[in-house]
C-alpha cells in the first residue's frame, strides 16, 4: 500500500499522496513574501470537524479523551533521547484538559531535572497504561517495546528524523497501528526512517498551537542553536563554531543577537550574548530574522513569520524541507550579515507542506492515540 499523506482525510483512491516540496538553498527572489496570517488561513483550513468525523469520534471524544468509559487514557512514551520530555511537555496542557495520563519511560530518573512538569517512570515501575507511543526506532524506544509486548504501538514524529531507515526499524514495524507526523514533509522524512510504506497522519505540531505574535524589534536576529556536545540523552550536530563566528559577524554589523537555546545545548557557549529564557519559538516573535543550525524548530519559527538563515557546516545532514524553509543557506560566517539582512519567508506551499496544520495539533495527536489504543472501526487500526 502507498505511503499516504493527511490531515484527517482518510487516505484513499481519490486521496492523491502530498506531492514532495522543492529542496532549495534559497527563496524564489521573485517570489513576494506571503503574509503571515494568510499562510495561517491556509495550514488551518484543513483542521477542524473532518479530523473528527475521518476518525468516527463524536463531541465526546473532542471533549474528553477518554481511555475507556470512566477511565482516562493511559499513555507510556519512549524517546530517542530517553531524559528529553521537552518533546512531551507541549501536550500537558491539552492531555490535562482531557484527563490523558502521559508517562514518559526514562532509564532511570537522576538524568531528570528537578521540577521538570513531565510525569517520568522506569519501566520496572510504569503505571498501567493503554497504548506504548515511540518517537523513533533508536535503542531504548526498542528497549521499551521489548519490555511491553502486550500494548499496541503508535511511531508519532516529535522531532526531525533523517529519512535513512533506522537498522531497528524493523524490529518495530510488526507492531504499529498508526503512525503520525507534525508535517506532509515531516510524514516523507520518518515514513523513510522507518521504512514504512502506509498512511501517516499529518497532524501539525503542539508547539504551533499558540503561535506567538511576530513584534520584531529593529536589528534583532534570533540564532537558533543545534547541541555542541553529545551526552547520554542524545548527539549533536556539527556547525556551532561556524554559527559562533556567524553571530559575531552579525554583532560587528550592529545586531542585536538573542540566543534560543537548544534545551541540550551548553549556554556556557553563548555567554557573550543574550540567552533568551523563554523557548525560541517564543523568543522568534521578537527578531526581524532568524539564523542557525536547521533543527526542528526552524518550520515552527518560520510559521511565525520570522525568515530563516541556514548555517550548514561539513558533516551536517539535515532532511531537505528543513533546508527548503530557508531564505539561503551559509557555510562562511562572511555570508552571514548579507544573507541575514536580504532573508524573505518560503512561499506559502513551501511552508505548508513542512509546518502541517496549526491550531488544534496536540488534540489531533490525542485523538489518534485515543483510537488506536481503542479502535472502534477496522480501519482505525
Amino acid at each position: 500500500m502507498p505511503t499516504t499523506y493527511d490531515t484527517g482525510v482518510p487516505a484513499g483512491p481519490d486521496v492523491p499522496e502530498v506531492p514532495a516540496a522543492a529542496a532549495r538553498s534559497a527563496a524564489s527572489p521573485a517570489a513576494p513574501a506571503p503574509s503571515r496570517r494568510g499562510v495561517l488561513r491556509g495550514l488551518t483550513a484543513t483542521a477542524g470537524a473532518a479530523w473528527l468525523a475521518a476518525l468516527g469520534a463524536g463531541p465526546a471524544l473532542a471533549g474528553g479523551g477518554r481511555g475507556r468509559p470512566g477511565r482516562p487514557l493511559r499513555v507510556l512514551v519512549a524517546t530517542n533521547e530517553p531524559w528529553g520530555t521537552y518533546h512531551v511537555r507541549p501536550l500537558l496542557a491539552e492531555a490535562g484538559r482531557r484527563g490523558v495520563r502521559i508517562t514518559q519511560l526514562v532509564p532511570d530518573t537522576a538524568g531528570v531535572q528537578p521540577g521538570d512538569p513531565v510525569p517520568v517512570a522506569t519501566p520496572q515501575a510504569a503505571p498501567r497504561a493503554d497504548l506504548l507511543v515511540v518517537t523513533g526506532a533508536g535503542d531504548w524506544p526498542l528497549e521499551c517495546l521489548a519490555r511491553f509486548p502486550r500494548l499496541p504501538v503508535a511511531a508519532s514524529s516529535l522531532a526531525y528524523l533523517g529519512p535513512a531507515q533506522a537498522p531497528g526499524a524493523r524490529l518495530l514495524r510488526p507492531r504499529l497501528r498508526a503512525v503520525t507526523s507534525s508535517s506532509p514533509a515531516e510524514a516523507r522524512a520518518f515514513g523513510g526512517y522507518l521504512g514504512v510504506r502506509r498512511r501517516i497522519r499529518a497532524v501539525g505540531s503542539p508547539q504551533t498551537d499558540t503561535l506567538p505574535d511576530h513584534r520584531p524589534e529593529p536589528g534583532l536576529v534570533l540564532v537558533l542553536t543545534s547541541v555542541t556536545h553529545p551526552d547520554g540523552t542524545g548527539g549533536a550536530a556539527p556547525g556551532t563554531e561556524l554559527l559562533l563566528a556567524a553571530a559575531e559577524e552579525l554583532r560587528a554589523a550592529g545586531k542585536r543577537i538573542l540566543v534560543g537555546l537548544h534545551p541540550r545545548e551548553d549556554p556556557k557557549l553563548w555567554d557573550a550574548y543574550e540567552i533568551s529564557d523563554v523557548p525560541s519559538l517564543t523568543a522568534a516573535a521578537r527578531a526581524e530574522a532568524a539564523v542557525g543550525i536547521p533543527g526542528t524548530v526552524f518550520p515552527l519559527v518560520a510559521a511565525a513569520g520570522v525568515p530563516l538563515v541556514g548555517v550548514t557546516g561539513p558533516g551536517l545532514t539535515v532532511p531537505d524541507y528543513l533546508l527548503a524553509v530557508c531564505s539561503s543557506t551559509i557555510d562562511d560566517p562572511a555570508e552571514a550579515v548579507p544573507a541575514v539582512t536580504s532573508a524573505r519567508l518560503p512561499a506559502p506551499d513551501v511552508l505548508a507542506d513542512a509546518v502541517g496544520p496549526v491550531g488544534g495539533s496536540a488534540a489531533r495527536l490525542l485523538d489518534v492515540w485515543h483510537h488506536t489504543a481503542h479502535p472502534r472501526h477496522p480501519h482505525d487500526r
